[in-house]
């Protein structure tokens, strides 16, 4: 097919479309706002079912309706508006409803700013919101794996019942790229389990008939073949790699950059890119050679969040080499200050975090 000229945020919400997305709820909020835009005119063409809710609390419960009927759901938000679907975000965890949710991440606290950033790892990775579950977690680096992901997230949503999240970024959903949209698809498998209005059929295995702690016994084999089966990630230049740099998103594209730099310079970098954030890439670690000498986590956030996976997935790995992060925002490091910071690690000039 040819490729078309697209914004990131359009483009996430025609590869929804084509995925076979037929209910949108959601509220405006910058930088994720051309997505309800869009879907307001692209739905009803289409002969689907768009709302822009009273709020985000409406919106996500207009989401689990929807999606106990067996529809393919869609919501978008950025922020604030994403922490407002949290109690959202459980409910539908405990009754096993699947949906997804494409967040386009602004930087900061509170109201934040509209400025781009990875200030959500924390929440959306970890969960989403109070209980115990997970959201599958997609990590895109460009328009095109943001059209790819989101057209593939209905299948691993519905197959698993669970929620998936699409952690964009502000800078990704504002940008433009030519992008190869895909085919319009239907859902292969019928559901047997959506409410079909005769009281016969409807929400088989949920929920629970008393809140006696079993939703996870029940949710653990998903997990574990999420956790041993949908681990995504690329690696650069890893296979002799002393300094290995992990970055997602917009910012390991600079990295990509980055590690040609130091090679070119003599300094043996590698890099990983996750593209599953949960599940994460552990095994991306195992594959590393022998001797690494540092693990670098650079992230556009304040506090340094991922770095803390970096980590974890370093030892797991029985890698034992420091592990430092490059704090960076809001926006995206330039090359440059990739390479210095990797530098001064070398130098010993920079206090490692684990």
């Amino acid at each position: 097919m040819a490729k078309e000229l697209l914004k990131g945020n359009v483009a996430a919400a025609e590869a929804a479309c084509r995925a076979g997305m037929n209910f949108f709820a959601g509220y405006p909020i910058t930088p994720s706002t051309e997505i309800l835009e869009y879907l307001s005119h692209r739905l009803p063409e289409l002969g689907r079912t768009f709302i822009q809710g009273e709020n985000e609390i409406a919106s996500i419960n207009m989401v689990m309706g929807a999606a106990a009927c067996g529809g393919r759901c869609l919501t978008a938000s950025s922020g604030p508006g994403i922490s407002l679907k949290a109690s959202g975000y459980s409910y539908a965890a405990e009754n096993c409803l699947p949906f997804v949710v494409i967040n386009v991440q602004r930087w900061g606290c509170g109201l934040g700013s509209l400025l781009s950033g990875q200030s959500d790892y924390f929440r959306d990775v970890k969960g989403g919101g109070h209980g115990d579950f997970h959201h599958i977690v997609y990590a895109p680096t460009d328009i095109q794996e943001l059209v790819d992901m989101t057209y593939n997230a209905f299948d691993i949503a519905e197959k698993y019942r669970c929620g998936v999240t699409i952690l964009s970024e502000a800078l990704l959903g504002q940008m433009m790229e030519s992008v190869e949209l895909p085919p319009f698809k239907e859902r292969e498998v019928p559901l047997d389990w959506g409410i079909d209005g005769t009281g016969k059929v409807g929400l088989k295995l949920t929920p629970p008939p008393k809140r006696s702690g079993d939703y996870f016994a029940r949710r653990e084999p998903a997990y574990i073949e999420i956790e041993e089966t949908l681990q995504q990630w690329d690696a650069v230049e890893t296979a002799d790699a002393e300094h290995v740099i992990v970055a997602f998103g917009l910012p390991s594209r600079v990295c990509r950059d980055a590690v040609k730099t130091l090679r070119a310079e003599g300094i043996k970098a590698g890099l990983i890119v996750p593209k599953t954030l949960y599940p994460y890439p552990f095994d991306a670690f195992k594959a590393l050679p022998e001797g690494v000498k540092s693990f670098l986590s650079v992230e556009t956030n304040h506090i340094g969040m991922m770095v803390e996976d970096v980590a974890l997935a370093s030892r797991k790995a029985k890698q034992f080499a420091p592990v430092y992060c490059m704090n960076y925002g809001p926006g995206i490091p330039r090359t440059t200050e990739v390479c210095a910071y990797v530098k001064n690690i070398i130098a010993g000039t920079v206090k490692e975090r684990f």
